[in-house]
């Protein structure tokens, strides 16, 4: 069996056997990753991984130029962590809750720039979804951005939890290569209202 098949074989079983946390029957494919990533650069910078499974996300952000070393990587599940440890050893995996992300002590040097997000936020409470998305703006520079893909029609984070957080989502893409097909956002702090007011009238 290649490794391709023997690694959505594994992620099959993860599935089968935590339906509501890996939430996807198959990784995610090649066209999906690199709408996810599309806008990473070398120039980003740190960037926090949360729930990286097989690593479908990781390689491409790696592909983008972003150094192994400036990865964060964290994932709930004890095989996926190991695995990951092991085919990225310079970077830093991380077997934790995604929701505990806040009590989480990131030693980069530069504030993280961006968080790509792999987690079935849809299929989660909202109280969980606030402490992710609060843990992760709480790392990341105010211009930071969290990439967000999902199954579902419209942004898995409602408005009403985005307003909340001073959050706002835009969908950046969708793509049919993949399986199921998929639609990509990105989630960004909104602009307080006196930088709006002085942009506009000053």
């Amino acid at each position: 069996m290649s490794g391709g098949a023997m690694e959505a074989l594994n992620f099959f079983r993860a599935w089968l056997a935590e339906p509501l946390r890996v939430a996807a029957v198959a990784p995610s494919g090649r066209a999906l990753a690199a709408m996810m990533t599309a806008e990473i650069s070398h120039r980003t910078g740190p960037v926090i991984e949360l729930g990286p499974g097989t690593g479908a996300f990781t390689r491409a952000i790696i592909e983008r130029g972003v150094a192994e070393k400036d990865l964060v990587l964290v994932e709930f599940g004890a095989e996926f962590a190991a695995k990951l440890s092991m085919r990225y050893p310079k970077a830093k995996t991380i077997q934790m809750d995604a929701a505990e992300l806040r009590t989480l002590e990131f030693d980069g040097s530069m504030p993280v720039s961006v968080v790509i997000s792999g987690l079935p936020l849809l299929s989660m409470p909202a109280r969980k979804v606030i402490a992710i998305l609060d843990g992760a703006f709480g790392h990341m520079k105010p211009d930071g951005r969290f990439y967000q893909f999902t199954y579902g029609p419209t942004c898995p984070v409602p408005r009403r939890l985005l307003d909340r957080l001073g959050l706002k989502a835009t969908h950046i893409g969708h793509t049919f290569a993949n399986i199921p097909p998929a639609s990509v956002y990105r989630i960004q702090r909104r602009r307080p209202r006196s930088v709006i007011s002085s942009f506009e009238f000053g």
